[in-house]
């Protein structure tokens, strides 16, 4: 389903402009390499296994990559704006993903025949999508972006708490920078939608955030363990997702918090958002 209207110009125009705003500004600013820009010989090998257990996690989801794009470049065909950004965030999420997964192994925090087994754990499962139309996932998208940022942020405050290891840290950073730029690409094109047309992309965008849950690590066999270790590292919870993703992104919208109100639920109610990215 496609809900971006047949000739339609202005709101693909739109979506055009963001898309070479994105990749212009990550040329000139956020391009990073990934043996160059990491100090892997400074990797720490008596670091709390607790933060290597969150890496795993984390590493793991990104592991879902080819299920992600599969869904997106094909929803996404009719619009040369969108096709084109999930490629460029295919390459960028592709990297997070080697980043992680090399310093699980650099680190001696995991084996080759452990990493294995992680990949196994991940292709027993795929993917599927949350939300049906494109506003729909688009809003789904900037709210999880958001999310993932947070998380990383945590994590790396975690990992200097603990000691630091200078690798990690800026791995770590690199990425959170790339996913707030994400998030940035889909808030800005939720803007165009509300614009566009309002009534439907705010019914999308309450049933988004009202019901927001990450992808995939529930669905892992020993997903309860992992949301255990996120929780226990005090990263990311019900409390991180209102004060910290919710609110800032209504207020960003310039939405009224009354508009999401009759369908909201309580923060003692809402779903624990597992963690990372799409």
């Amino acid at each position: 389903m496609d809900d971006v209207p047949t000739g339609n110009e202005a709101l693909e125009i739109g979506l055009w402009k963001l898309y070479r705003r994105f990749f212009n500004q990550a040329e000139r600013r956020r391009r990073w390499n990934l043996e160059a820009d990491i100090p892997w010989s400074q990797c720490r090998r008596d670091l709390n296994p607790a933060i290597a257990d969150v890496v795993e996690s984390f590493c793991a989801i990104e592991l879902y990559l080819p299920d992600y794009l599969q869904h997106a470049m094909s929803r996404s065909r009719p619009s040369r704006a969108r096709t084109w950004f999930y490629a460029n965030w295919g390459y960028e999420e592709s990297k997070h993903s080697l980043a992680l997964g090399d310093w699980l192994l650099q680190s001696g925090s995991r084996t080759e025949e452990q990493m294995a087994d992680v990949e196994g754990l991940v292709s027993a499962h795929v993917y599927k999508l949350p939300h049906e139309s494109t506003a729909g996932m688009l809003a789904y998208a900037m709210v999880q972006e958001r999310a993932t940022a947070l998380n990383y942020r945590n994590l790396k405050r975690r990992t200097s708490e603990q000691g630091g290891d200078p690798a990690l840290e800026k791995l770590l950073t690199l990425i959170s920078v790339d996913e707030q730029s994400h998030y940035s690409f889909f808030q800005d094109a939720i803007k165009l939608y509300l614009n566009h047309d309002p009534e439907s992309t705010l019914e999308q965008l309450r049933d988004v955030m009202n019901g927001f849950s990450m992808p995939a690590i529930h669905e892992l066999a020993d997903g309860a363990r992992r949301v255990a270790r996120i929780k226990e590292l005090d990263i990311f919870g019900e409390e991180h997702y209102y004060r910290e993703v919710y609110i800032p992104i209504l207020d960003s919208l310039g939405i009224d918090r009354a508009r999401l109100r009759n369908r909201i639920r309580t923060r003692k109610s809402a779903p624990l958002p597992p963690v990372v990215d799409v």
